[in-house]
């Protein structure tokens, strides 16, 4: 068989182990997982009560173009139905933009580390990879990476707030950025963190978007709106933008409980302030106990925090799964001597930082 050569280093996305796995690993009543930047509060009662009253017909196709879903979130936008795209969670919109703009023949720009779909994309395209490290503070050096476009460059990578850092890019640098960039290149920004942002100096990417029309938007209901298991996914952009993805888009790629749901909890804003300020809170337990037990951490925007413990992150993962708490390890994600924790709710924030607090009472007497 003829496999493209660029795919035969690539390995498949590897899931943790699950909760079920790590409670008869280690012999558990309970464990939490704290790794994948869930929503810990669930979703919205518009949901639950959405699928309560909702009867579907499972061999009838969904809707393929998403109608009832574009109209509410285009209204809730205030942007037109047609520069919307929906995905099977925003990593597939990320798949469509690779897969319609990038091959041999050209370069995409990115930071690192970040989100790794990104560059994995990339590479199944054959495009060449253009990675600009992220500073010590973890933020997006965009100087450098202007100096990675040329005439080549299809795509840019931007992920605000970033993950695994939490940073964000400030409302100047992007503006000063967009303003530099060739119209060639198509901007993505990736928002999957967006609802958890408060920093007054963070951007409103829909009015950039009237000035940008080479910027395009992703964002997600897995997140903030609790909805990861049901996969929907959306871009934003300018007309042109979307009409020239909307053909790579699978047929109906969204099943219809998706649409559903996602249409039910986006009325529902008051939810989303909630985890948002809950969120913040939680953030503030990990920064006590960063600053108290002296470890360097980077603020976050996002509803995780990534901590540098001084030792492999491995261990740290290993010594809090086994006390059922599953958080990730940083060693996969660029940050070898770091964990990235989930903000939990207030309880499960306590019970892993008192964990974490067991962790370095053993580190000390190793030393």
């Amino acid at each position: 068989m003829k496999w493209k050569p660029q795919i035969e280093s690539l390995k498949a996305y590897q899931p943790g182990k699950t909760m079920e796995d790590v409670q008869k690993l280690y012999k558990l009543e309970k464990v939490v997982k704290l790794a994948s930047n869930e929503n810990p509060f669930g979703c919205s009662a518009n949901v639950q009560k959405y699928l309560q009253e909702t009867a579907l017909s499972q061999a009838i196709y969904p809707d393929g173009y998403a109608k009832d879903l574009r109209l509410k979130v285009a209204e809730h936008l205030s942007v037109e139905p047609t520069q919307l795209i929906f995905g099977n969670g925003s990593d597939e919109v990320i798949e469509m933009i690779a897969r319609a703009l990038l091959d041999s023949g050209n370069n995409t720009v990115m930071a690192t580390p970040t989100f790794p779909q990104y560059k994995h994309n990339a590479i199944v395209e054959g495009a060449e990879v253009r990675e600009v490290p992220l500073d010590l503070k973890g933020k997006h050096q965009l100087g450098r990476m202007l100096k990675e476009i040329d005439d080549s460059t299809s795509v840019v990578w931007l992920c605000s707030p970033n993950n695994p850092t939490g940073e964000y890019i400030r409302h100047n640098e992007l503006v000063s950025f967009l303003n530099s960039v060739p119209p060639h290149v198509l901007v993505v920004l990736d928002e999957a963190y967006f609802e958890y942002v408060v920093a007054e100096d963070y951007y409103d990417s829909l009015e950039l978007l009237k000035s940008y029309p080479q910027l395009l938007i992703t964002r997600t209901f897995s997140k903030a709106y609790g909805l990861a298991g049901f996969r929907v996914g959306y871009g934003i952009g300018s007309h042109e933008v979307i009409s020239k993805l909307e053909p790579i888009r699978e047929p109906f790629n969204n099943n219809s409980l998706g649409q559903g749901a996602a249409a039910s909890a986006i009325e529902d804003q008051a939810f989303i302030k909630e985890c948002s300020e809950q969120n913040r809170e939680g953030l503030n337990q990990y920064y006590r106990f960063c600053e108290e037990n002296q470890l360097h951490y980077i603020p976050s925007q996002a509803n995780f925090i990534l901590i540098d413990f001084g030792v492999n992150g491995d261990e740290v993962f290993t010594f809090l799964m086994s006390k059922g708490f599953i958080v990730r390890s940083g060693q996969a994600l660029g940050y070898p001597n770091s964990v990235r924790v989930t903000v939990g709710s207030q309880e499960q924030n306590e019970e892993v930082i008192e964990k974490m607090k067991e962790f370095l009472k053993e580190l000390k007497k190793t030393k």
